[in-house]
């Protein structure tokens, strides 16, 4: 039963760290486009919704997704797919795309708003470094508490349960 104690605070850490890893790698590569200093004439190719949530009593989440392609310096074609963006921009309107190239070429179609991205990175890895926290004192403190109420893994508790301690001295009847 212990084990329970052990592997369900260490897996929500591999979640929150696995989430931080993307969060930033995200953050990073529109930072490197933003910072690059190529732009381009994208064509917004389709538009759609997905939708999150809404059985039962919770609360309907709608996410708009775009895909956009634009030809880089090049000659490439690159055809990418963002989140979020503007609900203004329609299927065959052209909009300015920052990119970076290289191997994979790193696009967004988002203007640049570098302290909008460093804050809301700073807020939800501060929320995440919470939960990472918590994680870990849970851990800490139920091995603590094991260790001391001989609840843990591979305790061999004696039964001291007929020993009599008078005077500093041990004995058993």
């Amino acid at each position: 039963m212990e084990l329970f104690f052990y592997l369900a605070p260490s897996l929500i850490l591999a979640l929150v760290l696995f989430l931080a890893y993307r969060l930033l790698r995200r953050a990073m590569q529109i930072r490197r486009a933003w910072n690059s200093g190529l732009t381009a004439e994208a064509r917004c190719l389709r538009v759609y919704t997905t939708t999150h949530g809404g059985s039962g009593d919770t609360s309907v989440s709608t996410t708009l997704h775009h895909v956009y392609e634009f030809t880089a310096r090049d000659g490439r074609t690159v055809r990418f797919e963002e989140e979020d963006g503007p609900g203004t921009v329609l299927e065959g309107d052209f909009v300015t795309v920052y990119y970076a190239e290289g191997a994979t070429v790193v696009a967004t179609a988002k203007a640049p708003r570098r302290t909008a991205l460093a804050a809301s990175m700073i807020g939800v890895l501060a929320f995440l470094g919470v939960v990472a926290g918590f994680c870990i004192a849970f851990v800490i403190t139920f091995n603590q508490m094991s260790d001391e109420f001989g609840f843990g893994f591979g305790d061999d508790v004696d039964d001291t349960t007929n020993t009599v301690v008078v005077d500093g001295v041990t004995m058993t009847p």
